[in-house]
């Protein structure tokens, strides 16, 4: 039988060991970081029902989507959390208690094509809060403060929260006349950052929605207010009285502003941005979306906002909620690639490689499993190889020390311990080579996976 060439999927990603390590540890403080604010973990299944997933129906997802029959169940894979999520609420809704504050990390499928950056197969990490009938706006000012703890816990420091109320903008345009085309004018509005002022004027006024000049002017001038957020909550002051939605709107967006120096976010690290819609159409009132403020060319890097209703395609009961996702398969691609990983990070597999030197293993297994009680990961290498070649694996490997277990050792009740990186060894006790390689460890303890200098 010929023998097939190992390869990986298009839009499939595949990391090596230390690199596997590094994303792991962003995983790890995105947990902590989420369980700090009261949220617990979920876990949905990757295959669902097909009618389940698609119960929206149509559109591009179901053109994205990975589909397939099993016997005579059409089955597809998760292409986003926020789906499942829906289901399982509706699923448990009698279970559960409410507001119900979940996180859930994991991976889903988009079948679009590949190209750099832009996975197939990626992790998704979300949160988001559900109410059962109504949601406080607290809930709204708080997401801003978790994506700011979060990120910078895992190191980030130029970034900058841009938030927006989707009924301020449905509002404006109601004022305008433009309400049933509102939708489709978020949409074009949405690509100012990308192709300017000119050109989106072109499209407004120009391609199928074809608007009045004046009514584009007074879209591009609305959407042209800047300033501190004291300063663009004053400006829209001025459009107050004009229709409800827009009053609403402003209200919610000025208590999101409020309290958000109660939740310790510094205003550098977030703005009032008028152009953020966020393009699907549920997402009802504040909405969201994060930068890196070196890199804008990357585009949102943590997005998300307010919707009415997560359920409706399984259940009449209205369950509102506010949520953020991270995609962070794509996220570490571009810090890698950008060099925001943190090299001086402990990527290896184990802190101290032990190799025992006599055939005799019984010493060499108890200072393993001591070593281990310690809180040190220990790799107990037994591999009958010679000496150079041992020290070539624990070189390849990177482990930060080398603990060696001879006859002489034995005898002395003492261990040899090297400092890889220095080549220094020093033979003594096993207690003493265990707080050694403790107190060089403790370095690593308040470490970020991402270095934003």
């Amino acid at each position: 039988m010929a023998k097939q060439k190992p390869r990986t999927l298009s839009g499939f990603l595949e990391l090596l060991p230390e690199k596997q390590v590094q994303f792991d540890r962003m995983v790890e403080v995105l947990r902590r970081c989420y369980s700090l604010y009261g949220f617990t973990p979920l876990d949905t299944p990757l295959i669902e029902a097909s009618q389940v997933l698609l119960a929206k129906g149509g559109g591009e997802t179901e053109k994205q989507i990975y589909r397939f029959t099993k016997g005579d169940a059409d089955l597809s894979l998760r292409f986003d959390l926020t789906v499942p999520l829906a289901k399982y609420v509706a699923l448990h809704y009698a279970d559960l208690a409410f507001p119900f504050r979940r996180f859930q990390i994991g991976k889903v499928y988009r079948g679009e094509r590949a190209q750099r950056g832009r996975f197939r197969e990626f992790y998704q990490a979300d949160i988001d809060v559900i109410g059962d009938g109504k949601l406080d706006i607290v809930n709204e000012a708080e997401v801003p403060a978790i994506i700011y703890s979060t990120f910078t816990a895992l190191g980030l420091r130029r970034f900058q929260i841009r938030v927006n109320n989707r009924k301020i903008l449905n509002g404006f345009y109601a004022m305008l006349g433009l309400g049933e085309q509102s939708a489709a004018i978020m949409r074009t509005v949405d690509k100012l950052d990308k192709i300017g002022p000119a050109k989106v004027r072109e499209l407004l006024t120009e391609t199928e929605l074809a608007l009045p000049p004046d009514a584009a002017g007074e879209i591009l001038n609305f959407m042209a207010i800047k300033g501190g957020n004291q300063e663009v909550l004053s400006a829209l002051e001025g459009y107050r009285g004009r229709h409800p939605l827009f009053d609403q709107g402003l209200d919610e967006l000025s208590t999101v502003v409020n309290y958000l120096a109660a939740f310790g976010v510094p205003e550098g690290h977030f703005v009032v941005d008028l152009t953020i819609a966020r393009g699907l159409d549920y997402y009802t009132g504040t909405v969201y979306e994060t930068a890196m403020l070196d890199h804008p060319e990357i585009g949102s890097i943590c997005s998300g906002g307010r919707y009415d209703n997560l359920a409706e395609y399984y259940t009449d009961k209205q369950l509102p909620g506010v949520g953020i996702s991270i995609g962070l398969t794509r996220l570490f691609f571009v810090l890698e690639d950008q060099g925001y990983l943190n090299q001086g990070m402990n990527t290896a597999p184990a802190d101290v490689l032990l190799l025992p030197m006599t055939d005799q293993l019984s010493t060499a297994i108890a200072a393993a499993t001591a070593l281990r009680q310690a809180g040190i990961r220990t790799q107990l290498y037994t591999e009958q190889k010679k000496f150079k070649q041992r020290m070539s694996y624990a070189d390849k490997l990177g482990v930060p020390f080398v603990l060696i277990l001879g006859e002489d050792e034995i005898a002395q009740e003492k261990v040899t311990l090297k400092d890889m990186a220095t080549g220094q060894q020093q033979t003594l006790p096993l207690e003493e080579a265990a707080q050694q390689v403790l107190a060089y460890l403790r370095q690593f303890d308040q470490m970020t996976p991402i270095i934003d200098t």
